[in-house]
């Protein structure tokens, strides 16, 4: 039987695999890239195609990352309905997750509109609702890795988790790519060849199905060919091509690919990916799907380097969640194990639990390898690598950072980014949206030890944050020698302001005469407790078809004269703040200025869990939503349009109560959701005004 310790890193690195795989097919995805213009522009792929100042969201990491959710969410015996609310509830409406291709293009597309139209899961994927062509493209194998990933050792129930969630969307052979890929990473957890976890794989499909004919024409072409990859890539344009299947991107010529990639790359993840890459189609899904099969097969190899140190434990999600969003993979990896654990009916480690659900952050840079997306600013003599030469007890690891001869003066930075901007970013592809994980009143600690090898001990540290609209650098302690002797703990408290925080950790400077080089050693780094945060529209921008530190859903939301304005056809939301803050108030300047619903929302956990406060109609009201809405507490009020009104929102507790102007004018009891971000929200058909927003947690 693995241990947690073994099913975290065969996870971890499958992940790493995914996210590799993914980076290195994006910049040539179809239908302009072709098979051909790849060969003839690149040649033989042997490293990353082009740079990026951060990668993008994109959609085979989306899936992986938001529709496991379903077992959070609804419990380990969730079914294809639960996975269809959570793809509701989780994804804005036609920006982000999905290729929004247009209805019966895209199969995502597709099967949002029908969830929204109220075709529930399996139905609203059916090839009885859409037809073939639609129900089996593409993505029903690439969303499903962490089906797999929470099945180590267990194909058959990988295949059937994972088919049950791909139905939300897809059908057919579309639901045969989902089985034989998640199957396909469970069996790598145990398995000891790629042969091995392909033929594992293949077991849980029908043998007459077109996915395993293809799979078997590309096994039986590489028993005669087997050096010769482009060779079988001609075969497969030859017989399974794209001219043979309707639709943009159908799933089996890119099921051979995949297939393909794996078999002639032998397992190794490098090889795989490339292969994958060269062979054009689906570039960025079929070297995805590769990546995290042989990548959990293979597990971490110090090879990866080129390939690995870009991704920096670090990837950038684009469902609704800002703080979600930001994707630490190490403790993503976490929570995939916890979940693992606990449909083995296993016991997890209670801090890994702790992790799932935590305010904050805990890096503690124990997996092989791991950085937890640290990186530096500054004089280019300051370089970061993961490190076991020393560790606290709790871990393996620390974060090594190098000092290569600083001379007088020079210094820099090194810290991890709890926010991003638009100006973050040079691919827009499925545009993310963000919500700062750091705010006000929060503690931050780690743990330092200097190695000093060369210079006269004048080596100075002080931790700081950065805000992200004028990118003043604000020291929060006072600069200090850090210890040679042993682990030093640093912390101080995250400091008041009106701007969003976008970088932490610890500014370097040195003071000495003689060149310094040594090192400093960096772990157990940690964000804890309650949080406040106040949101001064006019110090914010309009990007991401919004207003930054929110994200959307629906609606025109602008800023003018230094307040928001939001107006809309429909109901229309927008959130800030934690996934994972509990009790707090929150406050707002409104203004009604058309239609009946102005609200603000607490403990949000999607588009359809929430609770709101505010004007409706000539009333107020506590309202619930639960895709579905139910009146907690009503009350009469009549707003005057255009005028300013403080709306006080508490949640603690099961307690809800409703201020306005400081008088209580409601409350309610309800204790079905207990954390969540908080929002602005219009039910209906409207505008509204809104200045200053307060966030205050208990």
């Amino acid at each position: 039987m693995l241990s947690p310790t073994q099913i975290l890193e065969k996870i971890y690195s499958g992940f790493i695999g995914k996210a590799i795989g993914v980076r290195l097919g994006a910049p040539v995805e179809p239908t302009i890239w072709s098979y051909e213009r790849i060969r003839d522009t690149y040649g033989e792929v042997t490293a990353y195609l082009r740079d990026f100042k951060n990668f993008a969201a994109d959609d085979d990491t989306n899936g992986p990352v938001y529709f496991i959710r379903a077992l959070r969410d609804y419990g380990l015996n969730a079914t294809a309905a639960d996975v269809g609310k959570t793809w509701l509830n989780y994804a804005a409406e036609e920006h982000g997750m999905y290729w929004w291709g247009g209805y019966g293009v895209s199969t995502e597309h597709t099967a949002y509109r029908n969830l929204r139209a109220g075709i529930p899961a399996p139905l609203s994927g059916s090839i009885a609702t859409n037809g073939t062509t639609v129900a089996e493209q593409i993505g029903g194998q690439i969303f499903i890795d962490s089906w797999g990933w929470v099945n180590p050792g267990n194909p058959e129930k990988a295949a059937q988790m994972s088919a049950m969630a791909a139905s939300v969307a897809h059908d057919g052979e579309g639901l045969n790519g989902a089985r034989f890929c998640a199957a396909a990473i469970a069996a790598a957890f145990v398995g000891r060849s790629i042969e091995e976890v392909i033929a594992a794989g293949l077991a849980t499909i029908a043998t007459e199905s077109l996915y395993a004919r293809v799979a078997n024409a590309v096994i039986a072409f590489h028993k005669a060919n087997p050096d010769d990859w482009r060779a079988c890539r001609d075969m497969l344009n030859a017989e399974w091509g794209y001219d043979r299947y309707p639709g943009v991107c159908h799933i089996v010529p890119n099921a051979g690919v995949t297939i393909m990639a794996l078999i002639y790359g032998r397992g190794d993840l490098q090889r795989t990916v490339e292969i994958a890459t060269m062979a054009g189609w689906d570039t960025d899904c079929n070297a995805g799907n590769a990546g995290a099969i042989v990548g959990t097969l293979q597990g971490l190899q110090p090879g990866w380097d080129k390939y690995r140190k870009p991704i920096n434990d670090f990837l950038i999600a684009s469902g609704i969640v800002g703080s979600i969003n930001i994707v630490d993979i190490p403790s993503f990896a976490r929570e995939l194990t916890v979940l693992a654990l606990d449909l083995a009916g296993r016991e997890a480690p209670a801090l890994w639990r702790e992790d799932m659900t935590r305010r904050g952050l805990r890096f503690d840079f124990d997996l092989p390898g791991s950085t937890h997306g640290f990186r530096t600013e500054g004089f280019n003599q300051i370089s970061l690598k993961a490190s076991n030469e020393r560790h606290i007890e709790a871990s393996r690891g620390s974060l090594e950072i190098l000092l290569d001869r600083l001379e007088r003066g020079q210094g820099g930075r090194a810290f991890w980014k709890p926010f991003y901007r638009r100006t973050d970013f040079d691919d827009e592809r499925y545009r993310p949206m963000f919500s700062p994980v750091i705010d006000a009143g929060q503690k931050v600690s780690f743990k330092l030890w200097l190695d000093p090898w060369n210079g006269d001990g004048n080596l100075r540290i002080a931790p700081y944050v950065r805000r992200t609209m004028s990118g003043v650098v604000e020291e929060t302690g006072a600069w200090h020698v850090p210890s040679s002797e042993g682990w030093q703990e640093v912390s101080f408290v995250v400091p008041e302001g009106d701007e969003a925080i976008d970088e932490v950790g610890i500014a370097i400077e040195y003071f000495g005469r003689l060149k310094f080089l040594g090192r400093l050693f960096l772990t157990d780094f940690r964000v804890e407790g309650a949080g406040r945060a106040r949101i001064d529209p006019s110090v914010e921008m309009q990007e991401w078809g919004a207003i930054s530190r929110f994200t959307w859903n629906r609606g025109h939301w602008t800023l003018g004269d230094g307040r928001i304005h939001g107006h809309t056809a429909a109901d229309a939301d927008m959130w800030t703040g934690h996934y994972y803050a509990c009790d707090l108030t929150v406050t707002a300047d409104i203004r009604r200025l058309a239609g009946a619903s102005q609200l603000v929302t607490a403990r949000v956990q999607g588009t359809g869990r929430f609770y709101a406060a505010g004007f409706d109609g000539d009333d107020v009201v506590i309202l619930k939503e639960d895709f579905g809405t139910t009146e907690l507490a009503r009350a009469p009020f009549a707003p005057e349009p255009g005028r300013s009104y403080q709306f006080g929102f508490t949640v603690e507790g099961d307690r809800l109560a409703f201020s306005i102007d400081g008088q209580s004018l409601l409350e309610a009891r309800d204790g079905a959701y207990a954390y969540g971000m908080v929002g602005l929200r219009m039910a209906g058909p409207g505008r509204m005004s809104v200045g200053t927003i307060e966030i205050v947690e208990s």
